[in-house]
């Protein structure tokens, strides 16, 4: 009987260990590829990042070796300077470099493209660089030259030791002292340098450009967890007993309280506030959405309501993106007829039923004021005149934008089709100058005129 029992077995055993080898095999291969392919691109980043930084060396000294009278020519390599900086920004973007010290010497790249967008789109008849920008480039063609050599040394380090992206990670993951990994040490030496650079003065705006909302931008009064506690049961219309607060930041620019409940479908609803005036900026109910019964007008009035229900008043819809079973809804605020589009807060409305079951209001907490609008320069008949006349306007107002330099400029707004294609055009109200245009899909068209 046992024999017959083992005969049976046997087989069927050595064919799911046969198979079970075969699955690990094959989970291996496709393991070990991704890893491949992972390494590959920090590969091709790494060096493209190290040629992007010589060709930047390179066009600073050219632009310096330029006569300032030649305006085209100055203007041209402050542009080429600008977008070498933004190709170096990219490839540092997809390294992995989380949790290591390269802080400083990325914000010395944006800054970088900053200062050369500022000063490159301007008028040199009217505003010529001044002794301090000149100083300031010869500076910044010094530096980039240290840094390109640096990137060099580690670039042949590299390549002579094979090194791998792949140990980066778990070398930042160790508590082992310097000298580990070749690559962690060299960005580290590499933003150390940068934070000795005394002989570099950005000018204000250039430095806050990229700068995160954080709490010294509100003048709100700090406000106690047991607060935010009762606000976050108010908004969710339940006993604050049932609401447990957590303090995050604490004694940092970046001090915020997050609200947690059981939101009764076996998940949980968070809501993030602001410690100066325990101001909702961020909402997310993480429950499960079934299959869309609501349209993407009803979600578009779903959360219009919500935002007059929970004091956002004056709220007006400019865009939405429909993912899966849920719709993204930007709001902007109005004021006088004005669409003020640094004051934008997304509301994700799920299409089973339309709950709102997220937010995100960042922009609208900490860029949220009263504005002086003053009357524009040209009236908006003139401003159309910038329009290519194939534009088949469909809308037309006034609203405030942030251009490139994140400076607030009043505009009028055109929306448009041209050649099967929606458009959304931003004229500069006092000199007629093209601020920003972007390609709206059909629905977006119809939400943003309504």
């Amino acid at each position: 009987m046992y024999r017959r029992i083992s005969m049976v077995l046997f087989p069927v055993v050595t064919l799911a260990l046969i198979f079970t080898a075969y699955w690990g095999y094959t989970e291996n291969q496709k393991r070990n590829q991704i890893m491949v392919k992972a390494e590959n691109q920090y590969q091709r980043s790494f060096h493209n990042l190290s040629y992007h930084m010589d060709r930047l060396n390179e066009q600073l000294g050219n632009t310096l070796a330029m006569s300032e009278a030649s305006v085209d020519s100055y203007r041209k390599g402050l542009v080429n300077i600008w977008q070498l900086t933004s190709e170096a920004k990219s490839e540092v973007s997809q390294l992995p470099l989380y949790g290591m010290e390269f802080s400083k010497a990325e914000q010395f790249l944006s800054n970088l493209a900053n200062f050369s967008y500022k000063t490159g789109v301007r008028d040199f008849t009217k505003k010529p660089l001044d002794d301090k920008e000149v100083q300031t480039l010869n500076a910044l063609y010094k530096h980039s030259e240290e840094l390109s050599n640096e990137l060099r040394n580690m670039q042949a380090k590299v390549l002579s030791t094979k090194l791998q992206w792949a140990d980066v990670e778990t070398a930042m993951s160790s508590n082992k002292g310097p000298q580990d990994n070749m690559i962690v040490d060299g960005f580290q030496a590499m933003d150390k340098q940068v934070s000795g650079y005394k002989d570099v003065e950005w000018d204000p705006l250039i430095a806050n450009m990229n700068r995160r909302h954080d709490g010294d931008s509100l003048k709100d009064k700090e406000v106690s967890a047991d607060e935010v506690k009762h606000k976050a049961a108010n908004f969710w219309g339940i006993d604050p007993s049932a609401v447990q607060i957590a303090e995050n930041g604490k004694g940092t620019k970046f001090h915020s309280y997050s609200a947690n409940i059981n939101n009764g479908s076996g998940g949980t609803s968070q809501m993030d506030f602001t410690s100066k005036g325990g101001h909702p900026f961020h909402y997310m109910n993480n429950r499960n959405v079934g299959e869309p019964t609501c349209d993407l007008n009803q979600a578009v009035d779903k959360a219009g309501h919500f935002l007059n229900s929970h004091n956002y008043p004056n709220m007006t819809p400019i865009s939405y993106d429909q993912a899966g079973k849920s719709a993204d809804i930007t709001f902007a605020t109005k004021q006088n007829d004005v669409t003020i589009y640094p004051e934008k807060i997304m509301v994700k409305v799920a299409l089973d039923n339309g709950e709102i079951v997220g937010l995100q209001a960042s922009d609208y907490v900490y860029n949220h004021k009263q504005r002086d609008l003053k009357k524009p320069t040209m009236d908006i008949a003139q401003a159309q005149k910038s329009l290519s006349n194939k534009l088949n306007i469909v809308s037309k107002g006034e609203a405030v934008i942030l251009n490139e330099l994140k400076e607030e400029v009043q505009c009028y707004e055109f929306l448009g089709k041209m050649d099967k294609a929606n458009y959304r055009i931003f004229i500069n109200a006092d000199t007629g100058a093209e601020e920003g245009i972007e390609r709206l899909e059909p629905e977006e068209l119809a939400a943003a005129q309504k």
